[in-house]
């Protein structure tokens, strides 16, 4: 039965929805869809959301399970997305459920006082990347310590419930390689070679100013929505604020 609701979103039901604007426009899936079908929240999708697996995490516990019964859509699964399109399509779910309003705890820096900040999540803007990805969804850069030129793709879904679950079965005591670890998933092609074991080797031995440069480059140049938004403090003074989707973006679910 488990399954069965699982997959439910996966096949073309004629049921309730409405179309999902992608911020990749695609370009990362072999449809090309620029939209998709989505589904909207219903009283059964609350077991979900009240359910919580402490074990795992939000992704796999809250966001992962929500996709598979909302996104109808048969070409298409959940894990292929990238954080960009799952991001908005969360919004569209939070948003046709309990309003667009989302208010966030801050600080005033004039005072040091905590204060409630109110969001209008349907405002966000799409990001304007400064390179646009190639026909295939891969990013061509050149390293500037290195001088190495490489292939980058955006990490899917099912690249970080991966990387999480090795970290989470790493050894205690011992170094997580949390970060060689996404830059195995990020890197496709060294200097044209797409052998995995090349580029491992050489994730190993990068210098940290290559690591820091592939990870700002994608997250400067994914097709995604603006996440952050400037507030004024009941002093005056502007903060600027990050949406993140951890348990407190869900939290209105909770309430009974």
């Amino acid at each position: 039965m488990e399954m069965n609701v699982n997959e439910a979103g996966q096949m073309n039901f004629n049921l309730p929805h409405d179309v999902v604007s992608l911020p990749s426009g695609g370009i990362f899936y072999p449809s090309k869809k620029k939209s998709v079908k989505v589904g909207y929240l219903t009283a059964a999708d609350e077991n979900i959301l009240v359910n919580i697996d402490g074990r795992k995490t939000v992704k796999e516990s809250i966001v992962l399970p929500l996709l598979r019964n909302k996104l109808y859509e048969p070409d298409l699964r959940p894990e292929d997305l990238t954080d960009g399109d799952i991001e908005a399509i969360l919004l569209f779910l939070r948003n046709t459920s309990f309003g667009p309003e989302y208010n966030i705890n801050a600080i005033d820096p004039a005072t040091g006082k905590e204060f409630i900040a109110p969001v209008v999540l349907d405002e966000l803007n799409i990001k304007k990347p400064k390179v646009a990805p190639e026909n295939d969804g891969t990013f061509i850069t050149k390293l500037p310590k290195s001088d190495i030129l490489i292939k980058l793709k955006p990490l899917t879904m099912r690249d970080t419930i991966e990387i999480e679950n090795i970290l989470d079965s790493y050894p205690q005591g011992r170094i997580s390689p949390v970060i060689t670890l996404r830059l195995n998933k990020m890197i496709i092609e060294i200097n044209g070679s797409s052998d995995k074991g090349e580029i491992a080797k050489f994730v190993e031995t990068m210098p940290i100013s290559d690591s820091k440069y592939i990870r700002s480059f994608l997250t400067e140049n994914e097709p995604r929505l603006d996440l952050t938004k400037e507030v004024t403090a009941p002093s005056g003074e502007k903060v600027n604020l990050s949406i993140a989707f951890g348990l407190e973006f869900f939290r209105p679910f909770f309430a009974i």
